[in-house]
């Protein structure tokens, strides 16, 4: 069963520490200055209730009569109180009562046995100075919550300033910018984990540079070292007899070419310094002529045409590996449909691997469980990358229900400062793998700000 996750920031978190941690420090406080006042002005009272006592006995002890509300033997005198009085000791007592003040008692023991007693309520003008204490304990201890409040909404604020531009820079490493540095970003003047975390977060990131670059340049220097003897040996299969054999050998040999010339393109593009060399073309015209000219049996639609500025070599390698990709793996009928700038290339087969919409292309990957397993998985590599030097985005996933699409990565720069559109609904849910090039700068529709392009009969 899934865990439910409560989502929150650093900021807040840290706010509502010490918030809580300010709360408990002043209600401690408040509750020690309390008790502590409290005590003093009881331990005060008794002493003027005992003094009181004792000057009223002397009166008495002249003139035997009781003065200034004293008591002989009084009747609401407090047991423990008596106690003490057997024990012959003078004593105080504080009585507390609900509902009122506190009663301060003071007794002395006579010489006849008689118990000599004054009480009388704490003071009013105590129980006052008690109540202001109180009221500034508490607005004391309401200023040092909402002040802690803010100084946690500061400090950290401030640390999820960090963390968040850490995040981002991350981000943008991961998607190919390998030229942003963590530590950078983050930048500030005290130093504290986030700076470790960044330095961290930039040392791991030149070492995967530095191991990707390594198997860059030895897959380029592979495949160029391949490419002459593969070149000899297409040269010579062309001077074999006629025959079954020798139309084996240069087909295999045909094979090996290709895939050496696949992987060169791929070493290219891995390296970054591909440029396009962008024209102005009519999409829908072009994508229909060129279709017509590697697969005349592709249906082409163009619901709505569109002026794009692009490189049409490389588009046109990319319309080529998809629909190579499509007659290989895929079912017929394939489709190829134009609506402003985004192309769109399905089939009717057995649909993508989970792997390749999860996760995108890889190299030297084909999901043979689940297609025919033909090919070295350089095809949709070769697309993705292409579309990234044209600042395009690259979609795959499997029409009707199934996986979400995972669209590939493209580098910030290439972006041109527009978000990631979402991927055309399949309305009949016939099944079938569908790839959809978004080219940048998407033109309006008729159907909304993103192309929402409805199937065929």
């Amino acid at each position: 069963m899934k865990r439910l996750a409560l989502r929150t920031g650093v900021r807040w978190k840290i706010s509502i520490a010490i918030a809580a941690v300010s709360t408990l420090v002043a209600l401690a406080l408040s509750l020690v200055v309390h008790n502590a006042a409290r005590v003093s002005m009881l331990d005060n009272a008794r002493d003027v209730q005992m003094e009181r006592l004792q000057f009223a006995e002397r009166l008495y002890d002249t003139t035997k009569e009781p003065k200034f509300g004293t008591k002989v033997n009084d009747a609401d005198l407090p047991p423990d109180l008596r106690e003490k009085m057997k024990e012959g000791r003078r004593a105080t007592f504080v009585e507390d009562s609900a509902g009122s003040d506190p009663v301060v008692w003071a007794a002395v023991p006579l010489g006849n046995g008689s118990v000599f007693s004054l009480h009388s309520q704490f003071a009013d003008r105590s129980t006052t100075i008690m109540k202001d204490l109180d009221r500034a304990l508490l607005i004391g201890s309401v200023s040092v919550v909402f002040g802690g409040c803010a100084l946690g909404v500061l400090i950290g604020g401030q640390l999820s300033r960090r963390l968040r531009k850490a995040a981002a820079a991350a981000g943008r490493v991961a998607q190919g910018n390998t030229d942003v540095r963590v530590g950078d970003a983050v930048g500030g003047v005290v130093r504290d984990e986030t700076d470790e975390l960044a330095r961290a977060v930039d040392a791991l990131t030149d070492a995967l540079n530095g191991r990707i670059e390594a198997e860059r340049r030895v897959t380029a220097d592979i495949a160029h070292e391949l490419r002459t003897p593969v070149t000899g040996l297409l040269t010579a299969a062309e001077l074999l007899p006629p025959g079954r054999p020798t139309e084996l050998v240069r087909d295999r040999a045909q094979a090996l070419r290709t895939l050496v010339e696949d992987v060169l393109e791929v070493a290219r593009l891995d390296s970054a310094s591909e440029r396009a060399e962008m024209q102005e073309v009519a999409l829908g015209e072009f994508v229909e002529r060129r279709v017509v000219a590697m697969y005349p049996d592709v249906k082409v639609r163009v619901v709505h045409e569109s002026w794009v500025n692009t490189d049409p070599r490389r588009l046109e390698r990319i319309l080529g590996n998809l629909l190579a990709n499509a007659a290989k793996h895929g079912g017929s009928p394939v489709e190829v449909t134009v609506e402003g700038r985004v192309v769109r290339v399905r089939d009717h087969g057995r649909g993508f691997p989970e792997a390749l919409l999860r996760e995108g292309p890889s190299r030297f990957r084909t999901g043979a469980s689940d297609r025919a397993g033909h090919g070295h998985g350089l095809g949709l590599t070769i697309a993705a990358g292409q579309a990234r030097v044209l600042g395009a985005r690259l979609t795959f996933r499997n029409a009707g229900p199934g996986p979400v699409p995972v669209p590939v990565p493209v580098p910030p720069a290439r972006r041109s400062g527009e978000t990631a559109p979402p991927t055309p609904p399949d309305l009949d849910g016939a099944g079938g793998a569908v790839a959809v090039l978004w080219l940048p700068e998407h033109a309006p529709t008729s159907t909304g700000s993103f192309p929402m392009i409805p199937l065929p009969e």
